[in-house]
């Protein structure tokens, strides 16, 4: 997705927010929640693609030409990176082209890093990482921040049945898993549950949301052959990549979240979908067991294991619809108490803060 951003005066900026990769990802999504609530408190621009028009944007190019001079007032500004690419470019601003940077890097995965990350983010001036988890692997300094999600814009639906019904899809009752198609998120673990489940439950229709890269694509075809000779395609429906600016509606028009990842870095879509009153079953992955609580805003299950994973969706589609409501809006009250944007924000504007005053 390239679309046009509005042009910011790098002169003005204090903190630069890079998206260097091609591809989107779990990190652009960090950065299309966080930057509009940055903007409300300190000013921030964000460089690179596949981000909307909405965000403040300034370019590599006026960056290498204009990053001599720090905002008036100001010693430094801030680039906050948050992959290996990125932290490479900020030293070679910062060390190479001495320019005036002070650097951030944020790790959001859990598994071990490589001698090369850890090489780059010893030189960076502050370490972010979003779980005590992913704190540990780094084995260095880092200030845990938790990710947060807008609570404005992923709200619940005034009414869920309508939301659903506007979707245009068959039966009176949604569930569905979001994110790139293959083995790591878990998607032939939710089909594989919703192959046995469906049948029996008239009413529900399965989406699966997310991009499906070359790579994946046997992957893919192989579950879409079992949906098709179940004779189950008009209710388990792979509908790719969507609009960024649709998953919020479809949030709060499905019924249950699944989020089966067999491992993962950290994980928004849960505390996305108890944002949006909707009931969660996830997988014992990245952070979701410090962001759900176990039986009141969701269900966790061991990660990898499909059969606990059917038992525990069975379980919750059996439920009345009043009693998933219920674990919605316990999931919607945890997220306003300990996980929403504005909180995460503020965390990491008080790390710039110290930065740039030091």
């Amino acid at each position: 997705m390239t679309v046009s951003m509005a042009k910011a005066d790098l002169s003005r900026i204090d903190v630069v927010v890079p998206n260097l990769s091609a591809r989107y990802s779990g990190v652009t999504s960090t950065i299309i929640a966080l930057v509009p609530e940055h903007m409300k408190r300190i000013a921030i621009a964000a460089v690179g693609r596949n981000l909307p028009e909405r965000l403040p944007n300034v370019s590599l190019g006026a960056v290498l030409r204009g990053g001599f001079r720090p905002p008036r007032g100001r010693r430094a500004r801030i680039w906050h990176a948050r992959r290996n690419i990125e932290m490479l470019t900020g030293l070679l601003l910062a060390r190479v082209l001495r320019q005036p940077w002070k650097l951030v890097f944020t790790r959001a995965g859990q598994r071990s890093t490589t001698a090369y990350t850890r090489f780059l983010a010893r030189r960076m001036d502050a370490v972010v990482a979003t779980s005590p988890e992913a704190a540990a692997v780094m084995r260095m300094p880092a200030t845990v921040v938790m990710h947060g999600v807008d609570t404005d814009r992923f709200h619940p639906a005034a009414d869920r049945a309508a939301a659903f019904a506007a979707t245009g899809l068959p039966g009176r009752y949604g569930i569905g898993i979001f994110g790139r198609v293959r083995p790591q998120k878990g998607t032939d673990l939710f089909v594989e549950a919703m192959l046995r489940l469906l049948p029996e439950a008239p009413d529900w229709t399965a989406v699966v949301i997310g991009l499906v890269q070359p790579e994946d694509r046997a992957f893919t075809d192989k579950l879409v052959r079992k949906v098709e000779e179940a004779g189950l395609a008009t209710r388990i429906r792979f509908l790719g990549e969507q609009p960024v600016d649709t998953i919020p509606g479809w949030q709060r028009a499905l019924s249950i979240l699944v989020a089966p990842p067999r491992h993962e870095g950290f994980g928004l879509l849960p505390i996305e979908a108890m944002a949006s009153g909707t009931p969660v079953v996830a997988s014992r992955a990245g952070a979701h067991e410090a962001c759900m609580i176990d039986g009141e805003t969701g269900v966790l299950v061991p990660a990898g294991d499909g059969a606990a994973l059917t038992a525990a969706i069975g379980r919750m589609m059996a439920l009345a619809p009043a009693e998933r409501e219920a674990i919605g809006a316990a999931g919607r009250r945890h997220v306003e108490a300990g996980f929403s944007i504005a909180r995460e924000a503020e965390r990491l504007e008080a790390i710039y803060k110290r930065l740039l005053e030091s």
